[in-house]
């Protein structure tokens, strides 16, 4: 289907359902149910780890269409314990999208992910890909080195001034290497120690997110910014909990079901090499390449194509 604009999201709406489910190893997670109950489910899976869903994020969809499911991962968001690391792994989240649709009689569902919610909903693909019943993907990640260290090391490149403060934050001891010494601090106890290094980190993110650069929110929220940042952190230093290669190399499992990948040209938190790599080894998807846009959902092209993708697959 050719690329066209539809629209901007649909109205605000409120869950008719939601819950806490407990998924063992001390975690709850946050999940709730809005649109249509009867409707086409919709998985929809947020970014980080640790972002968390929110309101916005069901207006991606036509609520007269789709039974729309959120649910906030483990360690972020609604969910509990807040924050925290401990069984808090790729298997893990996939365990727990599966008890969540065995919990809501849900057969088979579409999965809706952008960025490391991207990276889950393929981890989730090739392990159930008899419960998928295709893909909206945007802003590609797929765990793999390369992409841990441009993060890191080398989105800077083109945000100089974010990188030199998310270096510097750190004593000048420490920049030797700097994954290790942010997830020491994130994970320190003391709430002066991890606050301003989840600060620093996600500020860092954040200028980078957008195509036109913008500032760091001045008063971000302590919570969701420590859930962000020492989850991003804890995914990275483990290597995403996944073989170097793991999606691709099972991505045989899902290539006959429907995708449409949605990335921006100028994303430089998830460069667009590796959508482009997944798009054409995937030949059922439509990749979308956005002009004018970077890495953020909200940004008015990406938000445009996303819509244009949910609408599509009404059709399927």
């Amino acid at each position: 289907m050719p690329y066209t604009p539809i629209k901007d999201l649909f109205p605000a709406l409120t869950p008719y359902e939601s819950g806490m489910l407990d998924v063992g190893d001390g975690h709850t997670i946050y999940w709730e149910e809005c649109g249509n109950p009867d409707g086409m489910p919709m998985l929809f899976l947020h970014g980080g780890p640790g972002a968390g869903a929110s309101s916005i994020h069901r207006r991606f969809f036509d609520p007269d269409h789709y039974r729309i499911i959120l649910l906030d991962q483990r360690g972020c968001g609604r969910s509990t314990p807040a924050a925290e690391v401990e069984n808090n792994t790729t298997p893990q989240l996939i365990h727990d999208l599966e008890m969540l649709r065995k919990l809501r009689k849900i057969d088979r569902w579409f999965v809706f992910g952008g960025s490391w919610g991207s990276t889950l909903a393929l981890a989730y693909g090739v392990a159930h890909p008899d419960r998928c019943l295709g893909f909206i993907l945007r802003g590609v990640f797929l765990g793999q080195a390369y992409e841990g260290d441009w993060f890191i090391h080398k989105m800077g490149t083109f945000q100089p001034e974010a990188a030199r403060k998310f270096q510097t934050f750190l004593p000048e001891d420490e920049r030797g290497n700097l994954l290790d010494n942010y997830v020491a601090r994130l994970n320190h106890p003391d709430p002066e120690i991890h606050l301003p290094a989840a600060i620093a980190w996600s500020s860092y993110e954040e200028s980078c997110a957008t195509l036109m650069p913008h500032s760091p929110s001045p008063n971000p929220d302590p919570h969701n910014t420590l859930c962000l940042a020492r989850m991003e952190a804890h995914y990275f230093k483990h290597n995403f909990f996944m073989e170097e290669g793991h999606l691709m190399a099972k991505l045989n499992r899902i290539i006959h079901l429907p995708a449409i990948i949605v990335q921006g040209r100028y994303d430089l938190v998830c460069p667009p090499v590796t959508a482009e790599k997944l798009a054409k080894a995937w030949p059922k998807a439509q990749y979308i390449s956005v002009p004018d846009a970077g890495h953020s959902a909200l940004e008015a092209g990406i938000r445009a194509a996303l819509v244009h993708a949910t609408q599509a697959f009404k059709s399927l």
